[in-house]
């Protein structure tokens, strides 16, 4: 018989392998499981269109990377792990040729804001400037995995992030500010005015200031292959290609987490019914392009971007997501875009671009999307469709073939909207752990929640460290 190991993580995405890291470092026999044949979850890279075009499938920039408290608590650079950042961070486009930006500095944010909500903004983020490691720490490793080093910093947080985005933009006079901060809150793919969506905006915003919106150097393969370095060298062992259908499947272990969604957890692990009441939320359409050349935006500001958002007003994201959320397939999409060539030569032949976009959809929406998102593009940068040498187009049904993570095409793997935008996978102070002893959830479903940011992995390696210590305690 084969010895006990402390833990088999099933699922090699940035959580899963965060959680293995995590509970190898303190010395424990860890080994993980991979249904694909390579690592990496939402953060892979491949040749999706022509070759030598490097693509990201899923995500691409990562502002809450670069500032998460448990990557920059792991030697990441040292298994190939740099970080790129474009002249902007971000750019949000108008139809009179103009955008709004997302800079590094707040005072260059508020200046493209216009004079009368300049003010507002840097009255808004100015005093958290200098606050993210402590504040990101205390507010995505909530609930009870860490008392929070700053409670009063993280309660002014709070008094204005648990408010819903509308409450937030009366502050503003003009739609350029608005539409700015709408982009952001958009990122967690749930219509603008829930609990705490305030606090969505706010923490992409401040994620720029500190620390910038950048890319993985390669691609966000990156990310998941500089972990997977660090765990085998911790002593812990990576399976690919092997999927997991029952727990009988894997080796004897003191504990099983779970990188994957509730609802393939309660199946592997026989747990019936346990997480029938967690919802899935609108999915996205996604394209990769290959381009001969940069993408003509019109605004110049665009043209330096990693992240480029098209709204363009408030109102058009806002009625876009509430239409994806409901079930409509919006007429007018708003879409994210990320450019990596920018910053990355190495993704793309001499004198080409990878270009990456996506609009949001309803759960399991099974069209065409593709005309929508150009139209929506060519409105913001004329002639964008004959730089188009090949796309790679993914709708819900493919991107839920690519990563079972993504539930009908919910690339959050769970909606973050309502309750469940804070209390994921359901109403618990222990919302790693399920009613079987041995088994816990370790994937994006769990606080804090999407993002390529491991915390969800790193939070649920400490429950599981608790627990294994209070066994060997008896």
């Amino acid at each position: 018989m084969p010895s006990m190991l402390d833990a088999v993580v099933v699922g090699a995405g940035p959580n899963g392998l965060t959680a293995a890291v995590e509970l190898a470092r303190r010395g424990l026999r860890v080994e993980v499981f991979e249904a694909k044949d390579t690592v990496g979850g939402g953060a892979r890279t491949e040749e999706l269109t022509l070759p030598g075009f490097r693509h990201d499938p899923c995500s691409a920039v990562h502002p809450l990377g670069i500032g998460s408290p448990a990557f920059r608590n792991m030697p990441l650079e040292r298994y190939g792990l740099e970080w790129l950042h474009p002249e902007l961070p971000m750019a949000h486009p108008f139809d009179d040729g103009t955008a709004a930006v997302l800079s590094r500095s707040v005072a260059e944010t508020a200046a493209s804001f216009g004079a009368r909500d300049a003010g507002t903004y840097r009255r808004l983020m100015a005093p958290l400037l200098g606050t993210w490691d402590v504040l990101a720490r205390d507010f995505m490793s909530l609930p009870l995995t860490a008392l929070p080093r700053d409670p009063v910093g993280l309660a002014r947080f709070g008094a204005v992030g648990l408010q819903p985005y509308s409450w937030l933009m009366r502050r503003f006079r003009d739609d350029r500010a608005r539409a700015l901060m709408a982009g952001l809150v958009a990122h967690v793919i749930a219509p603008l005015n829930g609990v705490a969506t305030a606090g969505v905006g706010m923490l992409f915003a401040l994620a720029a200031h500190e620390n910038g919106w950048p890319l993985p150097r390669g691609g966000s393969q990156s990310i998941s292959d500089a972990l997977t370095g660090y765990l085998r060298d911790l002593g812990g062992v990576v399976h690919t290609g092997f999927e997991v259908k029952r727990l009988d499947d894997l080796p004897p272990a003191r504990t099983y987490l779970f990188d994957t969604s509730p609802t393939a957890l309660a199946r592997i692990a026989g747990l019936g019914r346990a997480y029938d009441g967690y919802k899935y939320g609108a999915a996205v359409f996604k394209i990769d392009y290959a381009l001969d050349g940069p993408v003509p935006w019109t605004a110049e500001e665009a043209k330096a971007a990693g992240t480029v958002q098209i709204g363009p007003s408030s109102r058009d994201i806002a009625t876009a997501l509430s239409q994806a959320s409901g079930g409509t397939a919006p007429r007018t999409p708003f879409l994210i875009t990320a450019q990596p060539s920018l910053v990355d030569p190495s993704r793309a032949p001499e004198g080409k671009q990878v270009f990456w976009a996506y609009g949001h959809v309803p759960n399991g929406w099974e069209g065409d999307f593709t005309d929508a998102i150009e139209r929506q593009i060519e409105r913001f940068a004329p002639g964008f469709r004959d730089r188009v040498l090949a796309r790679a187009a993914a709708g819900p049904p493919q991107l839920a073939a690519r990563n079972a993570n993504y539930v009908g095409g919910d690339i959050a793997c769970g909606a973050a909207r309502g309750l469940q935008l804070l209390l994921r996978p359901k109403i618990s102070l222990f919302p790693y752990a399920t009613r079987h002893p041995s088994v816990f959830l370790c994937s994006s479903a769990a606080w804090p929640g999407p993002g390529v940011h491991g915390m969800s992995g790193h939070n649920a390696a400490k429950a599981v460290w608790r627990a294994l210590r209070k066994a060997d305690a008896r």
